[in-house]
């Protein structure tokens, strides 16, 4: 997988050496990750998730910000705008500044006037490396189709700390509904669950998700009709378990099946649902014993 992202990055990077104009200006969409993905023999789903969760952001973003410190040089020189904007993908030099100043935090008149300050972004170079300090308890399972039902709301994505519209979301729900979900719950993984489900492929900060608060049934046939579900096909999951403070614990592990437990073997991230199950829990749930189910595909 490090192999496969850096060969992406030198193909963005030969873009913009040549004129630009193949990254669009919502950012990589004139570029064809999923031909590229295929050919590196992986997904572009897996590809889109490991930039993001590796790079610390997605890869619209990355483009955007390179195309940006690129195109920096240029505006510096006193060449036109609207010949930089055509360039770089965008339809006027109107929405090519608005996207420099997003960037740079300054127009380009200014970066004229007085030569900055400019915000670089340097090329991404991804490398491994292995402590062999630690390990990750983790299991294979193959699964039978599933379906997952309860209460289900659309939220921000919210990647370090408590995420207070979920919190929200759990809290509004009378005491009695938790107890009636987990009697409903007849298949693993078990118990209450958070299930996050349409998730942004560049998994961005702030993009909005599916969360829903339920449980795993064989079979939707039986649910109560107030509940929303959400059907899952059968396949391969990983399991990762983990035990610690809550959620800190729970989010280095989610992180580490980035940085290490992927790039490591040889599997790969396909499209569905991530699950957590609460498997023991404090009372306050500051610590808590959790399992978390990615849904995955040989590499």
């Amino acid at each position: 997988m490090i192999a496969e992202l850096n060969t992406l990055i030198d193909l963005i990077e030969s873009d913009l050496a040549d004129t630009g104009s193949t990254v669009g200006a919502e950012g990589v969409s004139h570029l064809d990750v999923e031909s590229l993905a295929r050919t590196l023999g992986t997904s572009e789903y897996h590809l889109r998730r490991m930039f993001s969760s590796l790079a610390g952001m997605s890869l619209s973003e990355y483009v955007r910000r390179r195309r940006m410190t690129v195109a920096a040089a240029d505006v510096a020189a006193g060449r036109g705008l609207l010949g930089i904007a055509v360039r770089f993908g965008y339809g006027s030099a109107e929405a090519f500044g608005r996207a420099f100043h997003s960037v740079h935090g300054v127009s380009p008149s200014a970066v004229r006037r007085d030569g900055g300050p400019l915000r670089s972004q340097s090329t991404i170079r991804f490398r491994l490396t292995i402590e062999g300090s630690s390990s990750m308890d983790t299991r294979i399972t193959d699964k039978p189709a599933f379906s997952l039902i309860g209460y289900a709301k659309r939220v921000p994505l919210i990647h370090e700390g408590e995420n207070p519209h979920i919190r929200e979301h759990i809290e509004s729900l009378p005491a009695d509904e938790h107890a009636r979900l987990k009697s409903l719950s007849d298949a693993e993984p078990t118990g209450l669950l958070q299930v996050t489900a349409d998730v942004d492929p560049d998994y961005r900060e702030g993009t909005e998700l599916t969360y829903l608060h339920g449980v795993a049934v064989g079979t939707p046939d039986s649910a109560p009709e107030d509940l929303d579900v959400i059907d899952v096909e059968a396949g391969t999951w990983a399991v990762f378990t983990t035990a610690g403070r809550f959620p800190e614990a729970l989010q280095t592990t989610w992180a580490a099946t980035a940085t290490e437990w992927f790039p490591s073997n040889p599997w790969q991230l396909r499209p569905g649902p991530s699950i957590v199950a609460i498997i023991d829990r404090a009372a306050d749930l500051s610590t808590a014993t959790t399992e978390l189910w990615l849904p995955i595909e040989r590499a």
